[in-house]
């Protein structure tokens, strides 16, 4: 199995220059803004019931 891919930007200023942080699993570094963020994978959404708002049985 391969490894989770990695940032490609930095969600605050949009930069490329990312490290991996050594706060732990999914901590990243921006050197360009000096932020630290963490990814995290939350869960799956639940399906919408009833389909699309424009679907109307007129």
């Amino acid at each position: 199995m391969s490894e989770r891919a990695a940032p490609f930007f930095c969600p605050y200023c949009g930069d490329e220059d990312l490290r991996p942080s050594e706060a732990g699993h999914g901590a990243w570094e921006c050197h360009s803004c000096r932020r630290a963020f963490q990814l995290k994978f939350l869960g799956l959404l639940s399906p919408t019931n009833g389909g699309s708002s424009d679907e109307h049985g007129d």
